[in-house]
């Protein structure tokens, strides 16, 4: 599909520089088909059932955003990828003064060394140090990694340390949130517990890649970046059990339900996964695995409008955002949600 039909108008003033100042108090736009409803993220639970597998990815936001030196230039690194043992793959600016080889200095703290350079701005990087040490130095010297359409136009601050992460992250290694679940406060988590919805968890290491534009006309030219991701044998078989018995999969997030559709196949069975997904869905897409997803708004021409688009139609979509926009819904990682179903669930 030409990348074109993508594209909306969205004014300036609709993308959020903070969230709400409820986390669950945050607008929350339900499209099913082409029936939109206005409601707030609190009132998620009146479209659960018991039974439902709710779906959240618990990653947890490093500081990935470094500014550091090559000699006398400044050098900006957002790191995004981990290629284990302290080697990163990075995203640098302005790359075209590093050469492999090159070693950058942040803060007299931490150093690497410029492996390789990619296309794009990317670089890999080997830190003089790797494990706890480099998440400690990376602590000292690295800033929140806010979304671009955030960082500039206002600094990052202490505040975004807790904003711009889940109250249920866990596992370090992601460079951007898995920013639907911004909005679940544990109030709200002992309330989907109590509709007799099961929680489970997977993790995707959420890349700055994410954030990267669509530069090819067409979606067929366009190459995802990879991120690594993990479904343990016990939630594949959580999830597997509940097709089996009719309840739904609802996924938190457009991580997670990538996530899930990288381990199901094509019969609808999820499997155990350890492992890089690129999976780059667009419409045509089957969905195999997830039945409703709660998302937030994204950005014109992204990858995640394409995928919001496969999910819920395309036309319905459309439909959807020219209503948040006239409603004055607010956008991207720190904007408000909407709950989604899936268009052949209808």
């Amino acid at each position: 599909m030409k990348v074109d039909l993508f594209d909306f108008m969205l004014p300036r003033e609709l993308i959020a520089l903070r969230p709400a100042a409820n986390r669950a108090g945050a607008r929350f736009l339900v499209v099913q088909e082409q029936k939109l409803e206005d409601r707030q993220v609190s009132d998620l639970i009146d479209y659960l059932k018991p039974g439902d597998v709710m779906v959240f990815n618990d990653t947890r936001v490093i500081p990935a955003r470094l500014t550091g030196k090559r000699r006398d230039a400044k050098i900006e690194v957002t790191l995004h990828m981990n290629a284990g043992e302290g080697c990163w793959k990075a995203f640098a600016k302005p790359a075209k003064k590093l050469k492999p080889r090159d070693v950058i200095n942040f803060q007299d703290q931490l150093s690497a060394e410029v492996l390789e350079k990619g296309e794009a701005g990317e670089v890999t990087l080997q830190f003089d140090r790797q494990g706890t040490a480099l998440r400690e130095a990376l602590d000292e010297v690295g800033m929140m990694p806010l979304p671009p359409y955030i960082a500039s136009q206002r600094p990052v601050d202490e505040q975004d340390l807790s904003d711009y992460q889940t109250v249920y992250s866990e596992k370090d290694g992601a460079v951007a949130a898995p920013t639907a679940g911004l909005h679940f406060t544990d109030e709200l988590l002992r309330k989907i517990d109590d509709v007799g919805v099961e929680r489970l968890t997977v993790t995707l290491h959420v890349g700055a890649g994410t954030f990267l534009p669509v530069k090819a006309e067409d979606t067929e030219d366009h190459k995802m970046h990879a991120e690594w991701g993990e479904v343990t044998p016990e939630v594949a078989d959580k999830i597997n059990e509940a097709h089996r018995n009719g309840n739904r999969v609802i996924a938190v997030g457009t991580t997670s339900l990538r996530l899930l559709e990288s381990a199901t196949d094509e019969q609808g069975i999820t499997y155990p996964f350890s492992a890089d997904t690129d999976i780059f869905i667009t419409p045509g897409y089957k969905f195999r695995c997830v039945d409703v997803l709660m998302t937030n708004f994204h950005l014109p021409k992204s990858t995640l409008f394409m995928l919001v688009s496969a999910f819920a139609g395309f036309e319905n979509m459309k439909a959807a955002y020219s209503h948040a926009i006239g409603e004055g819904y607010r956008f991207y990682s720190y904007g408000d949600s909407s709950l989604l179903f899936r268009e052949d669930q209808i």
